[in-house]
């Protein structure tokens, strides 16, 4: 068969258009896919459920323009008996990036052994820092009800974590971490220590206002 020279330019011209279409293909989505609440509920550790979490990661994302994905609060729950639901069941697979495209994880491991999570990269949805400790007022610790690995509390371990299950405003407790890794004897981002109660008051106590983390199901 005889190749035209037409046909060999046309041959030329569409090898670098494949390759820059398989490149784009290639190219990580980097758009916001984390980050921690602007505000809380204003109810202290009640966030209405996992639900109540989940639905106020959503509209925070949306107001921010952070459209098409699926959010997810990191928190973990308690059940009598058997262990309850763990934070990093909940939040997909990864990877995931702040509101200006920075890296937080590539992959759970690595989220919950070496996450790129400080104070310069744990933002808010609006990509501004969230005050820790040093700032006026300290809002570092966010509720997470978790262990250091990402899942729920045995059910022989006494007290409850979760603010019983992210309903009480008064009441009980829950684990929190630092996203500045500053303060509670160690480094923690999602497991420093436990809040005092459960009302906005008791959290401040500890340096907290009920904020929390959320991420994309979906990665980004």
């Amino acid at each position: 068969m005889t190749v035209t020279k037409a046909a060999t330019k046309a041959a030329l011209i569409a090898i670098p258009l494949l390759l820059s279409a398989g490149g784009a293909a290639l190219a990580q989505d980097t758009s916001m896919s984390f980050f921690v609440t602007s505000i809380g509920s204003g109810k202290g550790g009640d966030l209405g459920g996992l639900e109540g979490a989940d639905a106020h990661c959503a509209n925070l994302a949306e107001a921010a323009g952070a459209n098409g994905k699926t959010w997810r609060a990191y928190l973990s729950t308690q059940e009598e008996g058997k262990r309850g639901i763990s934070a990093r069941d909940r939040i997909g697979s990864g990877p995931w990036h702040n509101a200006k495209g920075v890296q937080i994880a590539g992959n759970l491991d690595e989220l919950h052994l070496n996450p790129n999570i400080v104070k310069s990269t744990g933002l808010d949805e609006n990509g501004n820092l969230v005050n820790g400790r040093g700032d006026r007022p300290n809002v570092h610790d966010l509720l997470t009800g978790t262990m250091a690995d990402g899942t729920a509390y045995f059910p022989w371990m006494e007290g409850d974590k979760t603010c019983s299950n992210w309903t009480s405003s008064g009441e009980g407790s829950a684990t929190v971490g630092h996203h500045d890794r500053h303060g509670g004897g160690n480094t923690s981002w999602n497991a420093a220590h436990d809040t005092r109660g459960c009302s906005m008051e008791a959290l401040a106590m500890t340096g907290g206002a009920g904020l929390f983390m959320c991420f994309a199901t979906n990665g980004g």
